[in-house]
């Protein structure tokens, strides 16, 4: 008996590019966070510039990776 393979669309390349830049900005912020707590009060500049724009530029990309898909769906 033949079962029908097991496909699974993959994620868009926007997707999973949003996700990974969410996942360093979030990071960021837990380092940044962490170093703050540990009494640290001259953070790097660029870790603070990381922390707050990976994490809103990864969601960003997400969001228009999701309405990219939805609007091929309903097209076709």
């Amino acid at each position: 008996m033949d079962t029908p393979a097991k496909t699974s669309p993959r994620k868009p390349f926007l997707m999973r590019l949003g996700i990974g830049v969410f996942a360093i900005g979030v990071l960021a912020v837990l380092a940044v966070f962490v170093m703050f707590a540990f009494g640290l009060r001259d953070l790097p500049v660029w870790l603070s510039a990381l922390a707050g724009v990976a994490t809103p530029l990864g969601i960003a990309l997400s969001l228009i990776s999701l309405v990219r898909e939805h609007r091929k769906a309903a097209a076709g």
